[in-house]
């Protein structure tokens, strides 16, 4: 049986390759997505890819993941620093979750240095580019129980 993952992705990551490709590189958001969706089907999962720079849609995606995914992998981008509300939803989504970002926030300005989001998963990826995400997909693969 595959399974469903949510890949949840935060503000301005739809403008991968435009925006500080010296930081973020110049891969675009549908290169993120095509590498999830191979990573995902070489585990047997399947992915429902989102992006939104509205904090409220990606609150209502980790909602709707309660009852339609195994999983999350989310790139809470800006949201990282500053969202409790997001935190909060993905503590309630009782699914396993794992944090990835492109560039190693621990090595950038320090408000970066604090993740809301790190205390609610079971681990973070950050640093590795897109590569990150199929990281954070075959961890993913390790944490969702296989019996259901």
């Amino acid at each position: 049986m595959s399974h469903t993952v949510l890949v949840l992705n935060g503000p301005n990551l739809n403008l991968l390759g435009l925006r500080e490709p010296d930081v973020y590189g110049t891969g675009t958001l549908a290169d993120v997505e095509a590498i999830c969706r191979a990573a995902a089907a070489d585990r047997g999962l399947r992915v429902d890819f989102r992006q939104s720079n509205h904090e409220g849609v990606l609150i209502d995606a980790v909602h709707e993941a309660r009852a339609a995914h195994r999983g999350i992998v989310v790139n809470p981008a800006g949201l990282t620093h500053t969202s409790v509300a997001l935190r909060d939803a993905l503590a309630a989504a009782e699914r396993p979750i794992v944090e990835v970002h492109l560039s190693n926030i621990h090595r950038r300005e320090p408000f970066r240095h604090h993740s809301y989001v790190s205390a609610v998963a079971d681990a973070v990826i950050c640093g590795a580019g897109p590569h990150g995400y199929a990281l954070a997909l075959a961890h993913l693969a390790q944490l969702i129980p296989q019996d259901r």
